[in-house]
């Protein structure tokens, strides 16, 4: 009985930690974009997309089909990790503020949930 009580209740807890250290990374990933977003410069189309309100796992989600067919006002090098220890060199594509306004008044994903999600950011901005 008391074997079960405390079982439940570390698992409570561990579930309580688990929502609170989301709830940060998602608080800590939406500053940080619009931190980037609020310096001016071109910035990828998942900051932009965290930055006008998605969740990170959305704007993740849907960042290479918002940007596909637009086409990017600048381009950058970053590193992406690969198995193991290698490493590849990949060119990010990254858009001003009135490219992204334009691009994002007209996309709409197939998904009903995320395209209405897509209209309330697009009417926001």
């Amino acid at each position: 009985m008391i074997r079960t009580i405390r079982r439940n209740r570390r698992a409570n807890q561990r579930t309580l930690r688990a929502t609170l250290r989301n709830r940060r990374a998602a608080t800590r990933a939406a500053s940080k974009a619009r931190r980037a977003v609020a310096t001016g410069t071109p910035q990828p189309a998942r900051t932009r997309l965290v930055a006008a309100g998605l969740d990170d796992t959305t704007a993740k989600r849907f960042a290479g089909a918002f940007s596909r067919g637009l086409t990017a006002d600048d381009t950058r090098e970053t590193t992406v990790k690969l198995k193991g220890r290698a490493t590849k060199r990949v060119a990010v594509k990254l858009y001003a503020a009135a490219t992204f306004a334009a691009r994002l008044a007209t996309y709409r994903p197939k998904d009903k949930a995320a395209a209405a999600r897509f209209e309330t950011l697009a009417v926001a901005a």
